[in-house]
């Protein structure tokens, strides 16, 4: 679907007021922002891009799967654990920078891979490089991208890790993978937890409540023409192929010896298949369900995260996802084993609302609340934040 364009807006607007939409509020209730600076947490843009995008658009990104238990038990998990502040530190100068895979950032916070962004505002995947190369934070792009690997790269200066969903076709995942490493890019992210197909009930709400005929904007009819605005998928041949099939370890192997790439593996969540990536050659783990949108397991990331820790035992980096919407909910995933936190709703809805600035305002609120979290910690390193500093309710 296009963008809902300015001279449609106030429709919707109306029809928005009018419907069960209407009902959602965020954590502000129904203040809405005019502009990025107005913003007093993140939640603020939630609220600006649901009054924006058009209600389709809104709900696949709202949404997770069944009565989205999960999505909800992301968020709920933070408030199982509390900072175990430690006083009289010297705070005055907080450095929060890590070094991840042999690349130094100047914070843990980690932009996840989203597809589709152009659903979201015009300058789609293109805006949020430029605002994470401007705020320097590590990005990592989405198979379904809907801006090429290449001008993504370019947009963020500094070449961006590329995720991967695999076909039925090892050609055109080996394709995919062979230009993602033609264009720089240094890790490859392999995403293990979604399964080709899932019961997205709350997209189906929000779809329809929308009154325009999607079939203006793209045809979903056939794979080919549900991709044919997603630049990676250039050139191929998608008739009988299916994204995201079941697959074995063995898929692992076959990447690793056909990149040189690094290799992540994403959407862990427990011990065993922790160990099971150390043993496979991974070279990080995330821990994530996949922000409540593959599966319905019930459980936070959070609340998985210390098993992925201790399966790893510090002998490969750990990232986590899923739900973080504050600077002390990154606080906590460090202090349980994170090496970095990815974030994912919450820079698209900054993108939504406002674009380029939005992101950047996101990143910023996240950035500013971490180093407030470590200052009243009395953590003024990331190497600081340990396990010592997080109890559990």
């Amino acid at each position: 679907m296009s963008l809902w364009h300015a001279p449609n807006r106030r429709d919707f607007l109306k029809f928005l007021a009018a419907s069960p939409l209407a009902g959602f509020a965020a954590e502000r209730g129904d203040t809405v922002i005019g502009k990025p600076g107005d913003a007093i947490n993140v939640f603020d843009f939630e609220n600006a891009a649901r009054r924006i995008l058009p209600p389709a658009h809104f709900g696949y990104l709202a949404t997770g799967v069944d009565g989205d238990a999960t999505v909800r038990a992301n968020r709920d998990g933070f408030d199982r654990f509390h900072i175990r502040a430690r006083r009289l530190v010297d705070t005055s100068k907080i450095d929060s920078s890590i070094r991840l895979l042999g690349t130094d950032w100047p914070t843990p916070i980690i932009l996840a891979p989203v597809g589709s962004q152009r659903a979201f505002h015009s300058d789609g995947e293109i805006a949020v490089a430029r605002a994470a190369g401007a705020k320097k934070h590590l990005q990592m792009l989405s198979t379904q991208t809907t801006s090429s690997i290449e001008d993504v790269n370019a947009a963020h200066g500094t070449a961006v890790w590329y995720q991967l969903y695999a076909t039925t076709r090892w050609d055109l995942s080996r394709a995919m993978v062979k230009r993602a490493e033609a264009a720089g890019c240094p890790v490859l992210v392999f995403t293990v937890d979604q399964i080709s197909g899932s019961n997205r009930e709350t997209l189906k709400q929000f779809s329809a409540q929308d009154p325009r005929d999607c079939r203006v904007c793209h045809d979903n009819s056939t794979l080919q023409s549900r991709n044919i605005r997603r630049p990676m998928f250039n050139g191929m041949d998608l008739n009988g192929v299916a994204f995201q099939p079941p697959v074995t370890w063995d898929y692992v192997k076959r990447l690793k010896d056909t990149t040189s790439m690094k290799l992540v593996i994403k959407g862990i969540v427990t011990r065993e298949d922790a160990e099971l990536c150390v043993q496979h050659g991974a070279d990080a783990v995330v821990c994530s369900n996949h922000g409540g949108r593959a599966d319905e397991i019930g459980s936070s990331s959070i609340e998985c995260l210390p098993e992925i820790a201790a399966g790893v035992g510090g002998r490969i980096p750990v990232l986590v996802d899923g739900g973080f919407r504050r600077g002390t909910d990154i606080f906590k995933a460090l202090a349980l084993g994170a090496n970095g936190v990815l974030i994912g709703r919450p820079y698209v809805w900054g993108l939504g609302s406002f674009g380029q600035e939005g992101v950047e305002a996101v990143l910023d609120i996240l950035k500013r609340e971490l180093h407030l979290a470590m200052r009243y910690a009395g953590t003024p390193k990331i190497a600081d934040i340990t396990r010592a500093y997080v109890g559990s309710k």
